[in-house]
């Protein structure tokens, strides 16, 4: 019975069981728990660092939408115009530019590469090239024909690549 006794008694200890024995058990189950919260903390904020060091930080390619939408706007300007030196050309001829200015980023980041693009491409480097990087009215007249040939060439360039803008 000894043995049996102090068998139960070892068993006891062990177990967290006896008087007070629930305590250190309680003790060390909060503790491990409190551990598992932090270590599970600190996986998914290592999770969240690597998932956005994975991220792509380019810009991604707009797609041939945006080629369509930014032709839609340039032609647009199709049945617009104005009068060089009345004074009422700042609007239109501003507006010109900013949407060639936007075509031509479109068509440089289309999934088709700017070699699909070659000849309006062209056209718009040798503008913006002319223009330089004055956006005044009166420089802007200067170069009105230059304005609206580019535009207007574009347009029938686009209009024999439908795919490029439907």
């Amino acid at each position: 019975m000894v043995v049996a006794a102090a068998l139960v008694s070892c068993t006891q200890a062990s177990s967290g069981g006896g008087p007070g024995g629930d305590v250190p058990a309680a003790s060390a189950e909060a503790a491990v728990g409190q551990e598992r919260i932090a270590e599970d903390t600190e996986n998914a904020d290592r999770a969240e660092r690597e998932a956005a060091a994975e991220e792509p930080t380019a810009v991604p390619t707009p797609g041939p939408e945006r080629v369509r939408d930014a032709f839609a706007t340039l032609q647009a300007t199709l049945n617009d115009t104005c009068t060089p030196g009345a004074g009422d050309c700042a609007y239109f001829l501003g507006r010109v530019t900013q949407e060639l200015t936007e075509l031509d980023e479109a068509m440089r980041a289309d999934g088709k590469g700017p070699g699909h693009f070659k000849q309006p491409l062209a056209d718009m480097k040798v503008l913006f090239d002319t223009l330089g990087d004055d956006r005044s009215e009166a420089h802007l007249e200067k170069y009105f024909s230059e304005i609206v040939g580019t535009r207007d060439g574009i347009n029938t360039w686009m209009q024999d690549h439908p795919d490029d803008y439907r």
